[in-house]
């Protein structure tokens, strides 16, 4: 995607709360704010205060309007470290209720506030804080996925069999913490034109990105990579003392882990693999049309042509109910899983992440397939209906399932379902939670997860975009 159509897309569904006048709205007294008072927020930004008073005024019910008020600013709220460091703007941003910050995390948890930053130069200066954040962490361990700003701290997690260097709070390898790390940076490049960013510490990080990938297609069976982890949780860790299940080198990226922080059960996680080749080249295009890099650049396009190639040959089936769809996991061997999670990068997510476009017939088949019962994680229950995930068990839905399943919808009646639903199971909280039990949304996971909470308000501000007159609804 050329920055032109990014600045279009991106601008599309905030041009729409523009075009329409405000109502006044008075919310009852059931619907207080949850928002931390103004002297307690981490962050503040004026852009993202004028979205929240547009869109309560388009949100004809009155609980989704409180919802969007409370969700939408969480991760600017609550989890912002804001500061400079040698001249350069620093973002630690936690992910809630766990005192440390993803890679993957921390780029969500910002995405909706993106296409504000031209308005905003506070903001704009904390999404560049969080590139150059990211930075340091990947040219400190680019296996970790998670980590922390005070390099003295602990981790629970320091008895792991990994490499758990000073500042890291876990690292288990997924090919997704690299990527988000990609899209961040070239969103913000796309939006602002602004190449600052792309500095030594930028360039080093990337190229040990890619490197680290490379290394990742184990086109020779081997990995420096191990964890192991003492624990009664079987998908916490990968078998086989930390290296995994056997692979048949194909050009894909093997990655350990998913993006729930479960361990994969055939290495080439496909969701992953398709958002490393749109990373891939986006990377060929910076270093291709800013940094004047041609021969690291063509490195970059080659690669992301191999990945792509090995997926159309080894992650493409034929499937007995629903045609040719996407696998979630592979092998190389011929084995597959069919099967998706709610977490991002998703089959399901796979047009929000830029990897596939929403009108491919692959694409469709697969979302037809993962919306029905022949997923064994797409569960149904009298609370909801909706993508789950084995990080919590069986029988549960996540919000971020549904919110992902609206996202990628263009029927107004499938996404009033999603908001119906989201609006039914927040368990009277006014915040989204990780995940909720299929037949009582009151049996809940995690009270403060900002990147669930922030994704709502993005998927709202979408729907205002595309089909306003949905949100003309009581749900």
């Amino acid at each position: 995607m050329n920055r032109k159509t990014f600045l279009k897309n991106s601008s599309l569904a905030l041009g729409a709360l523009s075009a329409m006048p405000l109502r006044n709205f008075i919310p009852s007294k059931e619907f207080i704010s949850k928002r931390p008072p103004v002297s307690e927020r981490t962050f503040s930004s004026s852009a993202v205060e004028e979205v929240i008073k547009e869109m309560k005024s388009v949100i004809k019910d009155e609980e989704v309007a409180w919802l969007f008020e409370n969700c939408y600013p969480n991760t600017l709220d609550t989890t912002v470290d804001f500061e400079y460091i040698d001249g350069k703007p620093d973002t630690f941003i936690i992910t809630g209720d766990i005192d440390a910050m993803w890679l993957r995390d921390s780029t969500a948890q910002v995405w909706p506030y993106l296409p504000l930053i031209n308005k905003d130069e506070k903001l704009k200066e904390l999404v560049k804080g969080l590139i150059n954040r990211q930075m340091k962490c990947i040219n400190l361990d680019p296996y970790a996925n998670a980590f922390y700003k005070d390099v003295t701290k602990e981790s629970y997690w320091k008895e792991d069999s990994a490499q758990m260097l000073p500042g890291i709070h876990e690292r288990k390898w997924e090919i997704d913490s690299l990527c988000y790390a990609v899209r961040l940076s070239n969103a913000y490049y796309q939006i602002t034109g602004d190449t600052s960013a792309f500095d030594e510490d930028w360039d080093k990080a990337m190229k040990l990105a890619v490197q680290t990938l490379r290394t990742e297609q184990r086109m020779d069976g081997t990995t420096p990579y191990r964890f192991a982890r003492r624990t009664s949780v079987m998908i916490d860790s990968p078998p086989f003392n930390g290296t995994g299940r056997q692979l048949k080198p194909t050009g894909l990226i093997c990655s350990a882990f998913r993006p729930s922080d479960d361990s994969t059960i055939y290495q080439y996680l496909i969701p992953s693999n398709l958002f490393a080749v749109t990373s891939l080249n986006q990377l060929h295009d910076i270093y291709m049309n800013e940094l004047d890099n041609h021969d690291f650049a063509h490195e970059c396009k080659m690669f992301a042509k191999q990945v792509e190639q090995a997926i159309e040959d080894q992650a493409v089936f034929e499937h007995l109910n629903f045609g040719k769809i996407y696998a979630y996991e592979v092998d190389g061997f011929g084995n597959k899983i069919f099967m998706d999670d709610a977490n991002v990068p998703s089959l399901m997510s796979l047009p929000y992440i830029e990897a596939v476009k929403p009108e491919s017939q692959l694409y469709k088949n697969t979302r037809k397939f993962l919306l029905s019962e022949n997923n064994p994680y797409f569960n149904s229950g009298t609370a909801a209906t909706g993508q789950g995930s084995p990080h919590s068990g069986k029988d549960s839905i996540w919000p971020m399932g549904i919110i992902l399943r609206a996202i990628t919808s263009y029927d107004p009646e499938e996404i009033s379902l999603c908001i119906k639903m989201l609006k039914e199971t927040h368990a009277d909280t006014g915040f989204m939670h990780e995940s909720f039990y299929k037949n009582d949304a009151t049996q809940y996971t995690r009270d403060w997860f900002a990147w669930a909470n922030t994704l709502f308000g993005e998927m709202l501000i979408k729907v205002n975009g595309e089909h306003p007159r949905v949100l003309e609804k009581q749900f």
